[in-house]
């Protein structure tokens, strides 16, 4: 793995005693703004499935005797493809009945199953959201169970302190994988707190996994924090070409990038919705965590974290501050394992093209370079039969003047 940014003693010494908001990492949704709960189901199946033999990767893991934990704005279990998969007696809500302002709130019930923003019921929904008819949508992970702990709601009233304490809570009721699809403010590296609960977490081999963070445009370089910290699996997000997408954080804590581009997803009370950013790359990455969990359960942190990175599908030999160690690949994450020998660190690969397609065909939108060389050629052997036929009947045409006018050609 590449070495993570230091957290100084100062930056904790300052955020040890300074409350810090966590948001949720959400750019302007895809659809506009135009979702509401409940939704409409999304008939087709996600071009972020599509990338994947689902068939092939299920045939190995669904991701059956795992639980995520999935500490956001809460998980709404009516949804009908999440009303499965939620252990709402292990649910949580952290926050409390007022605001900041403290007005009183409505925050919803004790077990995290409400979800008034719809941020986290997305995420949930793209980890372990069950097989549905009428849609096409499933979750990667679709055996899995979603330990669902809110700490933040529409007015963004989670902290560091929620967070570290939404995290302890999560190991202690039993979850294999942490999504953490939220970043402190203003790049606040978090407190020690916030620190030792995620060393908590990697210490009992729990995989924990987090958003890189939405503030690239434009070149723009941040570190982000839990992503950032050792041992936390940090994704950017990656559109249909498998390149970063223009808003997803770029840096050397990145670990790998996934889809989160026209992400479709559960939301509350039904349905579906799309939406962009790094919030849904992350779900993407546990859903493959989770798989991994399910089929070699004594695996530690690390060695998940490193099957993922090292086989996904890398943009140069090394690790590339865009993408990370690459664009994730989840069949080849299960399929290509030594059960005996995991690695324990992502290597550079030789032998790497840039743009190299993943495993199962993308989707492309126009046309791909082979249909385009498959084109070129065709235009070429077409114009040359064009070309002979033309050269065919202008000596035919001379040939016949020739006897007409006495064999002679005649100028001017």
């Amino acid at each position: 793995m590449v070495a993570r940014t230091a957290v100084t003693a100062a930056a904790l010494a300052l955020t040890a005693t300074t409350t810090v908001i966590v948001l949720p990492a959400t750019p302007a949704r895809a659809d506009d703004g135009q979702c509401t709960f409940p939704s409409k189901n999304y008939s087709g199946r996600p071009w972020a499935l599509q990338r994947v033999n689902l068939d092939e990767l299920w045939a190995v893991s669904t991701g059956k005797n795992v639980q995520v934990a999935v500490i956001d704005t809460g998980v709404d279990v009516k949804n009908p493809q999440l009303s499965q998969a939620v252990e709402v007696s292990k649910g949580e809500n952290l926050l409390k009945d007022k605001n900041s302002k403290g007005e009183k709130i409505d925050r919803g019930n004790n077990s995290g199953t409400t979800d008034t923003v719809g941020h986290g019921t997305r995420v949930a929904g793209i980890i372990a959201a069950r097989k549905a008819s009428g849609t096409g949508f499933v979750g990667l992970a679709p055996d899995a169970k979603i330990i669902p702990i809110k700490q933040n709601d529409a007015d963004g009233d989670g902290t560091t302190a929620t967070l570290a304490t939404a995290i302890t809570d999560a190991v202690k009721k039993g979850a294999d994988v942490i999504n953490i699809s939220q970043d402190t403010a203003n790049a606040v590296a978090g407190g020690q707190t916030l620190l030792d609960a995620v060393n908590y977490a990697l210490a009992n081999k729990v995989v924990v996994v987090a958003s890189a963070g939405n503030d690239g445009l434009g070149g723009n370089v941040k570190v982000t924090y839990p992503a950032s910290y050792q041992g936390v699996l940090a994704v950017a997000a990656s559109d249909r070409n498998n390149e970063r997408a223009p808003f997803s954080q770029s840096g050397d804590f990145v670990g790998v990038a996934a889809p989160g581009v026209d992400m479709i997803s559960t939301v509350p009370g039904g349905g579906h919705c799309s939406d962009n950013g790094t919030s849904f790359s992350a779900p993407y990455v546990a859903g493959v965590a989770a798989l991994l969990k399910s089929k070699y359960p004594n695996w530690s942190a690390q060695q998940v974290v490193a099957q993922i990175e090292q086989t996904a599908e890398r943009s140069i030999p090394g690790h590339d501050r865009l993408v990370g160690w690459g664009v994730v690949d989840p069949v080849k994450a299960l399929t290509d394992v030594d059960p005996e020998h995991p690695v324990a660190s992502p290597s550079p690969e030789d032998g790497v093209v840039r743009g190299e397609a993943p495993s199962v065909t993308p989707l492309h939108i126009g046309e791909t370079a082979q249909e385009r060389d498959t084109r070129m050629s065709t235009y070429v052997v077409v114009g040359s039969l064009v070309m002979v036929a033309g050269l065919s009947g202008t000596a035919v045409a001379v040939r016949d003047a020739r006897r007409r006018r006495g064999g002679r050609l005649k100028t001017g």
